[in-house]
């Protein structure tokens, strides 16, 4: 009886380990069964990096106002006010709390 059972156990083995990889292969972090989890993940990565390389692209901008070769009055002024803390009296000036 026992002689027989151990002929089965590497069978046996070999398909428990085939039904661990493929338990793991449907539900697991990168199977199959969460493609739509990954997908909305990478939607909003996208979504993200769009908004940032517009904000990097608006700060380049105001940057090549600042350099030397084309220096915009109205910007440096703009800055100068805000590092300063100083305004015009006839500004309206909005505190906002950080």
């Amino acid at each position: 009886m026992l002689s027989t059972l151990r002929t089965y156990i590497p069978t046996v083995g070999l398909g428990l380990l085939i039904s661990y990889f493929g338990f793991h292969a449907l539900t697991g972090d990168r199977g199959i069964l969460t493609t739509g989890e990954r997908d909305a993940t990478l939607a909003a990565k996208t979504a993200e990096l769009q908004a940032i390389r517009s904000q990097r692209e608006d700060l380049e901008a105001r940057a090549h106002l600042l350099r030397d070769e084309s220096m915009s009055a109205d910007l440096l002024e703009e800055r100068a006010r805000s590092l300063l803390g100083f305004a015009d009296p006839r500004d309206y000036v909005i505190r906002l709390n950080p």
